[in-house]
């Protein structure tokens, strides 16, 4: 049986739930710092700077992750990348369902070394190509991306390590190393994801974003269900940090577990502290409802934000 059944929802999870910009829809208080003041400015600039950045290479995660047993010649990853480069799906009893993914009709190219099952490490080299590949989730992707595996990421102890070859996504060039290593115990599933030294560059105005970060994703419910993914819910700790081409940085910590369901594309609860030269924001998802809402809560001043995929 294949071990990789039981999580391979996680990565569709992942995937859906980052956000790539937010914008203000009113001012719930009239009191405090007045909201367009340089402070509050460039601490609103760092909060969307660190959502930019973690939704950028979530998408890295989803897709290393999701290689397929086709590509790889076993069970590399830890699921099936539904939603991101490939197309195939599984009903939640474990049998494919949709239209499944086809070799013939990729705009993608997948190489591995050695392609011998059970040899590890394995290098894992994705190839977009130099004028672009759209994948599954309407992305324009180029460039290449590069994998090792010191083994298969559903077994504790295994880590991947990736890099990048002139890789963007749409308008954004992905630099820096990203790692992932499955860190769970016998009674959770939990997986450890660090940036190093990334950095996320628009390739239309020069604008960058560099950032570290180090999230922990562990799965809270629906361990027992495993072929069942709508019961599942995850809880996101960790920290990060960055700077940008504005001549800011800041720092963020997850002060409250953020939450994510499966059913819902949106972190419905959990709150950030993000914390520039001279202000901290507080960013708070809400109560558990699923709604592409949350509140940003500057110098006692609250605003509610709208969430974008």
């Amino acid at each position: 049986m294949k071990q990789v059944n039981q999580i391979s929802k996680f990565v569709t999870l992942l995937f859906i739930a980052g956000m790539v910009t937010f914008s203000s829809c009113k001012k719930d208080n009239s009191t405090g710092q007045p909201a367009d003041t340089p402070a509050v400015t460039a601490t609103v600039d760092a909060t969307q700077s660190d959502a930019v950045a973690e939704s950028q290479y979530d998408d890295v995660f989803n897709i290393t992750m999701g290689v397929q047993t086709s590509d790889a010649g076993e069970d590399i990853g830890i699921g099936s990348g539904v939603g991101v480069i490939y197309t195939n799906t599984t009903n939640p009893d474990g049998t494919p369902t949709g239209t499944p993914d086809s070799v013939h009709s990729r705009c993608f190219t997948v190489t591995v070394v050695p392609h011998i099952a059970h040899q590890f490490p394995k290098t894992v080299t994705i190839d977009f190509g130099t004028t672009g590949c759209i994948g599954r989730d309407g992305k324009l992707r180029k460039g290449t991306i590069v994998t090792i595996y010191t083994g298969p990421m559903f077994i504790p102890g295994s880590t991947t390590s990736t890099t990048f070859v002139d890789y963007s996504v749409d308008s954004f060039k992905i630099e820096g190393t990203h790692t992932v290593a499955n860190t769970s115990l016998s009674n959770k599933k939990q997986w450890t994801v660090k940036v190093i030294d990334g950095k996320i560059t628009n390739t239309s105005s020069g604008f960058w974003r560099m950032w570290n970060s180090t999230r922990i994703h562990t799965q809270v419910e629906g361990n027992g269900t495993p072929l069942y993914p709508l019961d599942d819910k995850f809880e996101i700790t960790g920290n990060s940090s960055g700077s940008n081409s504005n001549g800011i940085s800041w720092t963020a910590e997850i002060v409250a577990p953020l939450i994510k369901r499966f059913t819902c594309p949106w972190r419905v609860k959990g709150t950030v502290n993000i914390t520039g030269d001279t202000t901290m924001a507080v960013l708070d998802y809400g109560d558990g409802t699923c709604d592409n809402k949350a509140t940003i809560t500057i110098n006692g001043v609250t605003r509610i934000i709208t969430l974008h995929k």
